[in-house]
């Protein structure tokens, strides 16, 4: 047997502390550095400037968007009427007008009602107008042709020129005022009366500067109740609406008890004039950016307005007349043309008033003469 000595029994005092036992090395944490967060979910952001902006262009795309096709379906309902064929890229293609190579376009306006005041049932033109515009310059002048002057009309002999149209259209009407004025006429458009009505409406009204020479302004008895009358205008700017404007462009104040008309026709054509000026101040790209006022225009057009001009040729010609400065489009009268009077009074040999050249029938050697001055 071997003689082992086995190791001695540690003997723990009580009331002393037992040593601590070996335990596996742990790094001792630096006491200075911050103890490490938990990561926190971030709240979900409910505004954005992106998100915005792109809906604010998107709403302004689709707003572009549907005004484009609703003025596309009001324009191509009216150029159908008016034009008979053709669409919006029609109007949005260019092409020359016609009388550009010679610096001036001239468009014959002419108006007439089936039921105008003294002539029932008759489409009587009693309402002619040249409208020449130069391309060159910005200038324009709207010069009235009086319905009773007394023309030789081919085919029918002499009579007043409103019945022109009436005997052979709109080509012999065009005929006898190009033979007569030696103008060459590019374009016509034949306008009932009711245009007027229905676009100055749509226009929101226009503006008017009535200069009488009676102190009390305009008075017409013979418009009826019915149609909006008596015709009574104060003297001075003044805003009308549609009914108020067609009874303008229609009084002559031939009627007992009228005043302010002392040259009668002449000065239902000076009013006619102002008329037109009164709507070309209301026609504005602005109106593009309005369906409903311009679908009502377009309406008013397309029901009562016939017209040879192409609808290639429409922009053009209207960014032409819009061009023209109302202080550089001269209103004018063959009975006051540069301060004189071309015109003079005849009977016809049925006893009918007429009116005729101061050079004598069929003499417009005067007034053609002031007419290309008028060109030059």
């Amino acid at each position: 047997m071997t003689n082992e000595k086995k190791p001695p029994k540690q003997i723990y005092d009580v009331g002393k502390t037992l040593p601590t036992p070996i335990r596996s090395y742990q790094p001792q944490k630096d006491a200075t550095k911050p103890l490490p967060q938990a990561a926190t979910a971030r709240p979900k952001k409910f505004f954005s400037w992106k998100k915005l902006l792109a809906t604010c262009l998107l709403l302004v795309l689709a707003f572009f968007i549907t005004v484009g096709v609703w003025d596309a379906v009001n324009f191509s309902r009216a150029s159908q009427k008016t034009f008979g064929s053709g669409n919006l890229f029609n109007l949005l293609s260019s092409s020359n007008l016609k009388g550009s190579d010679q610096g001036r376009i001239n468009l014959l306006l002419v108006g007439y009602s089936v039921d105008d005041p003294g002539h029932p049932g008759a489409k009587l033109t009693d309402s002619i107008m040249i409208l020449s515009l130069s391309t060159s310059n910005h200038t324009g002048y709207m010069l009235s042709i009086p319905r009773d002057l007394y023309v030789k009309i081919p085919g029918f002999g002499y009579a007043k020129i409103n019945e022109a149209y009436e005997d052979g259209g709109m080509s012999l009407l065009e005929q006898v005022v190009e033979a007569d004025f030696q103008v060459t006429l590019s374009y016509y458009a034949l306008v009932d009366y009711a245009a007027v009505h229905d676009t100055v409406n749509a226009l929101g009204g226009i503006t008017v500067n009535i200069q009488s020479s009676d102190p009390r302004g305009l008075y017409d008895p013979n418009i009826s109740l019915a149609d909006g009358g008596p015709l009574k205008l104060s003297n001075g700017i003044q805003t009308i609406n549609g009914q108020t404007a067609l009874n303008l462009t229609r009084a002559r104040g031939d009627a007992v008890d009228s005043y302010g008309f002392p040259q009668a026709d002449f000065d239902r054509t000076t009013h006619q004039r102002q008329v037109l000026v009164g709507i070309k101040d209301k026609l504005d790209w602005k109106l593009v950016l309005n369906p409903l006022k311009n679908g009502k225009i377009f309406s008013a057009v397309g029901k009562n307005v016939q017209t040879d001009i192409k609808l290639s040729e429409l922009r053009s010609l209207f960014g032409l007349f819009n061009g023209v400065p109302n202080s550089s489009l001269q209103s004018l009268s063959l009975r006051n043309l540069n301060g004189k009077n071309y015109l003079s009074s005849y009977t016809t040999d049925s006893g009918q008033s007429a009116l005729v050249p101061t050079a004598g029938l069929a003499d417009y050697s005067q007034i053609d003469a002031a007419i290309t001055g008028l060109n030059q």
